[in-house]
């Protein structure tokens, strides 16, 4: 059983993803409460599901790609579960984290996104750093920049993790925070292979539209 948020079907937003449809399960919890984040409602809402519910309204969408997210969805014991039966159905599986929690748990074939928390979040302090040293090809590492200060330190930890070397790196900007445009204007100015993310969904869609 796993308490869930919400399902739904609709443009993926994020990730190398962006624009893809895509189902997703929004699993209720958290164990952060970052300053920018715009999932509030997750953190408790939420009603509880059978795996096999879960996993029929999904092959209702007749969607080839899932992500699992929250919340933070490692926290629910049934999660790895899940995972292995949406890919046991041809799924590609994607679960974005945030980073805390270790993501061993997850089936081998799970493409693992993983936000790497920066100061501005307020719980740079919470990362599992041992998760760098797990991650495989196509694995993806998120970090959401709110000002110069986290930019330059997303750096310095991707470089003494050796990130770019196994996996993706995309900075994103806190949508209202930081101008997309100076984001862009830092990577290019850095030299480095780091891909500029917006959350598409919010611009497509309002930003405060849920189930999007």
């Amino acid at each position: 059983m796993l308490k869930v948020n919400e399902i739904f079907h609709s443009i993926q937003g994020e990730s190398t993803y962006a624009g893809i449809p895509c189902a997703f399960i929004r699993l209720t919890g958290c164990n952060l409460r970052c300053t920018y984040c715009d999932t509030k409602y997750a953190y408790e809402d939420g009603s509880v599901m059978s795996l096999q519910s879960i996993v029929d309204t999904i092959q209702r969408y007749n969607c080839r790609f899932v992500e699992i997210t929250g919340g933070e969805p490692l926290q629910q014991a049934e999660t790895s579960a899940l995972a292995q039966a949406l890919l046991d159905r041809d799924k590609t599986v994607l679960v974005e984290t945030n980073g805390t929690l270790d993501i061993r748990c997850l089936p081998e074939d799970v493409i693992r996104i993983i936000d790497l928390k920066c100061p501005g979040s307020g719980e740079s302090d919470k990362i599992f750093w041992q998760n760098f040293e797990h991650l495989k090809n196509g694995d993806q590492v998120k970090c959401v920049i709110a000002n110069r200060l986290d930019f330059d330190w997303a750096i310095d930890a991707i470089q003494r993790c050796q990130l770019f070397s196994n996996a993706v790196v995309l900075f994103a900007p806190v949508f209202d925070q930081l101008a997309v445009q100076q984001l862009a204007r830092w990577i290019l100015q850095s030299g480095l292979p780091i891909r500029l993310q917006i959350q598409l969904h919010k611009y497509i869609w309002s930003p405060t539209r849920r189930g999007v």
